[in-house]
């Protein structure tokens, strides 16, 4: 069996992969094919931690246009963080995955509270730790909370998964000429204002030296390639 290159890492999720084709809302199958290749990374010995974003659910954008306080639109988006980390844990439990959700805001009925200690024992013992509800603190996407949470618990990289093979000079989706990056710097996609992550995301990610990868999370067998080290996905890093 081949052999990990990185044993502990952190993947960023969007909501949007548990919304499958509607867009919006949770597609049991379409939670079940991500919990599946959760499930097969786990198979080469890998600690793996998650957190989800929440766009299937909920996008302050919308709302703050309209008017509403900025700190209140967060909040109900780090609530709506917390949908999908049940929804993923479920999944992933049916298929006889070990998890422990942890989120930054107490909701001690559906999860524990986060404490670093604790996800790392965790991490140790096999068991998937799925992150929720952001940083617990509005102003703050949930990439930074993956940048943030993936150095806390020491992970070697930071792994975003997404709809696209990588990082783009433009929109590939609409711009057939659009050039693929195979490596970047953190100070390049910071001055080139990529949309890899936010720029908190990444600055903290570049002020504490965490290499991150961006990669399309099809087909099935991705993020067991991305983790094997593949070059998948472009690489953002010192």
């Amino acid at each position: 069996m081949a052999i990990a290159k990185y044993k502990r890492v952190l993947l960023k999720l969007s909501g949007d992969f548990m919304a499958g084709e509607s867009g919006f809302g949770i597609d049991p199958a379409a939670v079940d094919e991500v919990a599946e290749q959760v499930k097969q990374a786990l198979d080469f010995d890998v600690q793996l931690a998650i957190v989800i974003g929440a766009g299937n659910i909920w996008r302050g954008s919308g709302a703050l246009a309209r008017g509403m306080d900025r700190a209140t639109a967060d909040y109900m988006g780090m609530v709506a963080t917390v949908i999908n980390v049940m929804a993923l844990q479920d999944s992933l439990e049916r298929m006889g995955v070990i998890t422990r959700a942890q989120t930054a805001i107490e909701m001690r009925q559906v999860a524990e509270p986060y404490i670093r200690r604790r996800a790392i024992r965790h991490l140790e013992k096999g068991r998937v730790v799925i992150f929720g509800a952001g940083t617990g603190n509005p102003y703050f996407t949930t990439d930074t909370a993956a940048a943030l949470r993936a150095m806390e618990i020491n992970a070697e990289i930071l792994l975003k998964a997404t709809k696209v093979d990588g990082v783009y000079d433009d929109d590939p989706l609409t711009n057939s000429a659009a050039k693929r990056f195979e490596r970047l710097s953190y100070i390049e996609a910071l001055n080139l204002g990529l949309k890899v992550m936010d720029s908190t995301a990444l600055s903290l990610c570049m002020d504490n030296n965490l290499p991150l990868m961006v990669f399309k999370l099809t087909p099935p067998d991705s993020l067991v390639r991305a983790i094997l080290g593949e070059p998948i996905g472009t690489i953002v890093c010192k």
